[in-house]
């Protein structure tokens, strides 16, 4: 089979598509996945630490049980709106709800509609339970929310927001991990806290223990919701089901999107039943939930719990960082590094992130980065002992040749 050359690739984004990618698009053609492994369209193969480039195929890629689940439900009932039931739709809300104390689910299509549900649903809350002057919502600095309107303005980052003035009223942002300013900020027209668990966009942050738990504390004296973006962060990736589960709290609403359907777009808005005040007519997804994404989750979260996969992404991750740790002591341009699970970041000292991601592609492993002084790894939960020893080598190999062409 004849493929699609680069350079034929990039003829057509050129007249047909909006250059919005343009910048960040790695110069290949992917044409194949299997596990943490890809293949562009000369045959090369690549280990991929990002898992599809924003940490969506957490259980690999082309899983054969979500293929599978796809392959049937597409020879059955590809969509259905909501205007009727599915069984697939009804499997996967009982499995969500049945993950923790947020039971009630909305399905949608992606993070940012799965966030954007999460704030219209703590709004209404507020007006049913206090009146119409609770409504402000904070977030925080250097989060990312989605790229709708009022994602964007839920995002604590201007460089997403400039040029969509103006945002959504109502929105106000605090520094990350500090808890006094938080508190200074909870005024009575708040009506909900949303943050990310892990601040996963600008480089893989935690939220500290006496944070996080502060905010829980806060949110219940000032009569607001707690939500908790859990796009990247859930179903595995921080070691535990979700990052909120390492801070031994529960959250009122929380979001999950990337990893949910094993690849295919999917993402689902879940609250207790406390905050579940959503009536008929307030809130809709024609796509939400179909038959065939729904499938894909259900079989993604099997394996998920079957397969062992939040236990790897612990030990995996750990073994990763070990692995960044002995990198350190002879690549003295690697700062700092942090994760948690298979979300895992290395500060460099010197702005060559652009040049070592680039180096590394040739040498068959794709990363990430975070402006030109911060690697992300954001691998497969599926990574083996084996490539991740592989990964390191390879970046042991490009560091050298990097740091010395600087």
């Amino acid at each position: 089979m004849d493929h699609l050359t680069l350079a034929k690739a990039q003829a057509i984004e050129q007249e047909y598509i909006f250059t919005l990618y343009t910048q960040i698009r790695q110069p290949i053609v992917v044409v194949r996945g299997q596990g943490a492994l890809v293949w562009d369209a000369q045959g090369k193969e690549y280990l991929d630490l990002v898992s599809g480039g924003r940490a969506v195929t957490g259980v690999g890629h082309c899983h054969p049980r979500v293929v599978e689940a796809i392959q049937r439900q597409a020879g059955e009932l590809i969509h259905m709106t909501n205007d009727f039931y599915t069984e697939p739709q009804m499997e996967l809300a009982r499995m969500l709800g049945g993950l923790s104390s947020c039971r009630r689910v909305f399905l949608c299509n992606s993070g940012a509609e799965a966030n954007e549900a999460a704030i219209k649903l703590a709004r209404k809350w507020a007006k049913l339970k206090h009146g119409p002057l609770k409504f402000e919502i904070i977030t925080a600095l250097n989060s990312f929310h989605g790229r709708t309107l009022a994602t964007i303005t839920a995002t604590g980052q201007p460089k997403y927001q400039q040029g969509f003035e103006p945002l959504v009223p109502g929105f106000r942002y605090v520094p990350y991990n500090d808890l006094p300013t938080l508190k200074e900020a909870m005024r009575t027209h708040v009506c909900a806290v949303m943050l990310e668990p892990v601040l996963g966009e600008s480089g893989v942050y935690p939220a500290t223990q006496e944070y996080l738990h502060g905010a829980r504390e806060l949110c219940d004296q000032h009569g607001a919701l707690l939500i908790l973006d859990e796009v990247q962060t859930g179903l595995g990736r921080t070691g535990k089901m979700f990052a909120f589960q390492h801070y031994d709290l529960e959250p009122d609403i929380f979001t999950l999107a990337k990893g949910l359907g094993g690849g295919v777009p999917i993402g689902a808005m879940l609250a207790k039943e406390s905050a579940a005040v959503f009536e008929p007519g307030d809130h809709a997804s024609t796509f939400g939930g179909t038959p065939l994404t729904a499938a894909a989750a259900v079989a993604t979260l099997k394996v998920i719990e079957e397969e062992g996969l939040v236990e790897n992404a612990r030990a995996m991750g750990a073994y990763l960082v070990d692995g960044l740790r002995s990198l350190q002591a002879t690549h003295s341009v690697i700062a700092g590094i942090r994760g948690i699970g298979m979300m895992i970041a290395a500060d460099l000292a010197q702005p060559i992130a652009g040049k070592l991601r680039a180096d590394c592609l040739q040498r068959g492993l794709l990363i990430n980065i975070v402006g030109n002084s911060m690697l992300r790894l954001i691998p497969p939960m599926v990574l083996t002992r084996e490539q991740a020893d592989r990964a390191i080598s390879i970046l042991d190999e490009s560091l050298a040749q990097v740091v010395a062409a600087a």
